[in-house]
């Protein structure tokens, strides 16, 4: 039995970000629990929300309203770097004929310091689609999936640390 074609997915969540944002954090794509959720990194597995409070010294928030309320407030926003593709589930490594997000909805509203992909995954499709647009590099942190599962949380902390705390 072949495999069946993979469908065109739309990414549904909008950015997150106003005119204090200072940090744009990037990921790939969205996966099936966060396009479920109707927000970033919705995968309970996923490290990004303990991250990112362990940061800021705050509590790691729950609702949709919570994580908003602390992007915002700790100055971070955060996108995809993909606006569509086909994908099998929530496999990097299936996805394919992608459409970037267009980042300028963000760079032309905030004044972003430092742009900061969460991956490798996101950094080859930032690389390849938006940095010749943007003409920013970005820095590439390790990704807060639990497929990255060689870092442990203490060592994302640190290491996302050097490069979001202070901008």
């Amino acid at each position: 039995m072949g495999r069946a074609k993979d469908a065109l997915v739309i990414h549904p969540i909008e950015p997150v970000f106003d005119g204090n944002s200072k940090i744009l954090i990037l990921g790939s794509f969205p996966s099936v629990k966060s396009r479920e959720e109707g927000f970033f990194y919705g995968h309970p597995q996923n490290r990004f929300w303990k991250t990112v409070a362990a940061i800021f010294d705050e509590d790691v928030p729950q609702t949709i309203e919570e994580k908003k309320a602390f992007l915002l407030r700790n100055r971070i926003a955060v996108w995809d770097v993909i606006h569509s593709c086909e994908i099998t589930g929530s496999s990097d490594s299936s996805i394919r004929n992608v459409t970037a997000n267009d980042l300028s909805v963000i760079l032309n509203h905030a004044d972003i310091k430092v742009i900061c992909v969460n991956g490798k995954t996101a950094l080859k499709y930032y690389d390849k689609y938006t940095r010749p647009s943007v003409g920013r590099p970005a820095v590439c942190l390790p990704s807060t999936s639990p497929a990255n599962a060689a870092w442990s949380l203490e060592r994302l902390i640190e290491e996302w640390k050097k490069e979001i705390k202070e901008k």
